[in-house]
């Protein structure tokens, strides 16, 4: 494979700790009654300087930052300040540098945002999920649609980016009901959505008792009005889709998710993270151990706690370039893709590409490979066929 020039650089940090499980949820996040949050800033600092110092990223420019979860607003600010403090000695920072935290809305935590803008997050990711209290009952989340609000003002006054996050196509959900959600959401006027289909992962809650016939959701014709009703309202109101599940008023897009889904470089720290990045030449991924107590033990013993090394081959760099770039409206850009694995019949099958363009599920505009509004709904077929094995 070519390397590209370097780009742009991402860090993503994992606190795995909540408040309770979600039914949905497949995450690595786990209920702690205590945490030893100087202990857990020592090693995320030092978890973050040997995965710089290893991936050779020093020089990079960081341009986003983002706490994930878990729940990092469960996080000591002070924990967040001393990361971001240590990633700023670390690498060359962008002037607009992204710092994101995700969030939960209920009122300790929402005591706390002034803390964590104090500490340099200046974007906020609020996982609301509902804005109907029965329905957040059935999602097993531990704040009301009153609590939701109150917590989203509150954060919309401190920081100067806020974002939310909904679930839709949910249990006996029906079209019109979403409707009605959909318009209170549009109506808190925010900047930055992320609106997602109810799926049921394996391992959780939710999938348990749909295996056992206890939990019905809407089938993919079903969903596909769900999804087709929310592209048509969110666009009507100035917010549309710049991917499969986000949307966001001109220029909020969301730069950290902008730099997994166009391929670039990102490290990943805390337990059960992953990274992807060029390295020597090799596009390589690290994934850490997973459980929190053994990556802490581990990064306190070693310096480090990656669990494995995986070096790409040009399939499998083209697999994601396709995969996560065509989830983007504007598309992927096929020219470089080819730049970096090779010919598209060294990877991949034009023949199939051709076929896919011409039966209306793919479009193809100089070097941008779209997916057409009929695709949409059929990307991992898509991918199969595009992908040799």
């Amino acid at each position: 494979m070519t390397p590209p020039a370097a780009a742009s650089l991402a860090l993503y940090v994992h606190w795995p700790f909540c408040l309770s499980k979600c039914p949905y949820c497949d995450f690595n996040s786990h209920v702690a009654k205590e945490v030893d949050h100087p202990r857990w800033a020592d090693a995320l600092q030092q978890d973050l300087r040997h995965h710089a110092e290893w991936a050779g990223k020093k020089g990079q420019t960081l341009s986003s930052l983002f706490f994930g979860g878990g729940t990092p607003s469960l996080m000591a600010p002070e924990t967040m300040a001393k990361i971001i403090n240590t990633a700023k000695q670390i690498f060359p920072c962008a002037p607009d540098l992204e710092i994101t935290m995700e969030a939960n809305p209920t009122s300790v935590e929402a005591d706390k945002l002034h803390a964590f803008r104090d500490a340099g997050a200046n974007r906020l990711s609020m996982g609301i999920q509902s804005l109907n209290d029965a329905a957040l009952g059935y999602l097993g989340r531990e704040h009301s649609a009153k609590e939701a609000r109150a917590a989203l003002a509150k954060a919309q006054a401190i920081f100067p980016r806020v974002s939310a996050d909904f679930i839709y196509a949910r249990s006996q959900q029906t079209i019109e009901e979403w409707r009605r959600e959909l318009d209170a959401i549009l109506d808190l006027e925010l900047e930055h959505l992320s609106l997602y289909q109810l799926t049921l992962e394996p391992g959780t809650a939710f999938y348990s008792r749909h295996q056992r016939g206890l939990l019905d959701v809407p089938d993919a014709d079903e969903g596909r009005r769900f999804y087709d009703l929310t592209q048509e309202k969110t666009e009507a109101a100035g917010c549309p889709a710049y991917e499969i599940s986000n949307h966001a008023k001109p220029g909020q897009e969301s730069r950290h998710n902008l730099i997994y889904w166009q391929s670039h470089d990102w490290l990943g720290i805390g337990p059960g993270a992953y990274g992807r990045f060029w390295r020597e030449g090799q596009r390589v991924e690290t994934r850490n151990r997973r459980d929190p107590a053994a990556w802490l033990d581990d990064v306190m013993t070693q310096g480090h706690a990656i669990d494995q090394i995986t070096e790409d081959q040009p399939s499998d760099f083209a697999e994601e370039a396709l995969m996560m770039g065509l989830r983007l409206h504007q598309g992927v850009d096929l020219d470089r893709i080819i730049q970096i694995a090779g010919a598209m019949d060294d990877w991949g099958d034009a023949a199939a590409l051709d076929q896919m363009i011409d039966a209306g599920l793919l479009s193809r505009k100089g070097k941008m490979l779209n997916l057409t509004q009929e695709g949409r709904p059929l990307l991992n077929t898509i991918l199969a066929r595009l992908i040799a094995d």
